[in-house]
């Protein structure tokens, strides 16, 4: 995301840098990686922030380094059915409500682990700007979690090959709401909520209502992502 940024003035020029070890036959290689121009001026730009953060603790550069790690996992982690996806956030529905409503342990480390492992959103920031210092907060786990299953979704539209993505804008739509409710009852209750409580309904309820209506709900529980890969593992 960041390498888009990168205005096109900015000439692309490549670089390789090779580490060896040994010599003639037994010469293996260390490290061999390439990169270019617009990679030294996005580590600029993403060290900065690390630094900003690690010298200043500010809220934005916490919810910088948070999207960082959100996009990234939401990338490395991949759910190959629907069925798995809807039993991951079913389990995850009552383990949420359980540790914010029947203990204070989330709420608690939440708040004194100073770490990007939360989003913060500032509630007075109209009042202080940037040096807000009364936050709500959304966990990782509260993106990434809804975030693979609605890219699983993506990948279900795909395979359809209607040249529509409609499973994943409807689902992705229905957690924004989610997230907005959360929010709400935030704000008016004035207490800690489990964001799960209202992601899950939306981002499980959403598609499977509209399978169900369409007609897709059977080949939404048949599809597999990379079968042939599950298939070669039960083989072996």
């Amino acid at each position: 995301i960041v390498l888009k940024l990168i205005p096109s003035v900015v000439p692309v020029i490549p670089f390789h840098l090779k580490f060896t070890q040994g010599e003639g036959d037994k010469k293996e290689s260390v490290l061999d990686y390439q990169f270019s121009t617009h990679d030294l001026v996005c580590l600029g730009l993403c060290s900065t922030v690390g630094v900003w953060y690690i010298m200043k603790k500010h809220w934005l550069a916490n919810d910088l380094l948070g999207m960082a790690f959100a996009i990234n996992g939401v990338e490395l982690l991949h759910l190959n059915n629907v069925v798995t996806g809807c039993i991951l956030l079913s389990g995850l529905f009552f383990y949420d409500i359980f540790w914010v409503f029947g203990t204070d342990v989330m709420v608690t480390v939440a708040k004194s682990f100073e770490a990007p492992i939360k989003l913060v959103f500032p509630q007075d920031l109209l009042e202080n700007g940037l040096n807000a210092s009364n936050f709500a907060m959304l966990g990782l786990g509260d993106i990434v979690i809804p975030g693979i299953f609605i890219a699983l979704l993506l990948r279900y539209d795909v395979s359809l090959k209607r040249n529509s993505n409609f499973y994943f804008y409807a689902t992705f739509l229905a957690y924004l709401a989610g997230l907005l409710l959360t929010i709400f009852v935030m704000h008016v209750y004035k207490h800690a909520q489990p964001a799960l409580l209202y992601l899950v309904p939306a981002c499980l309820g959403v598609p499977l209502f509209l399978a169900l209506v369409r007609g897709d709900i059977k080949s939404m529980f048949q599809y597999e992502d990379h079968p042939e890969l599950e298939s070669d593992k039960k083989s072996k």
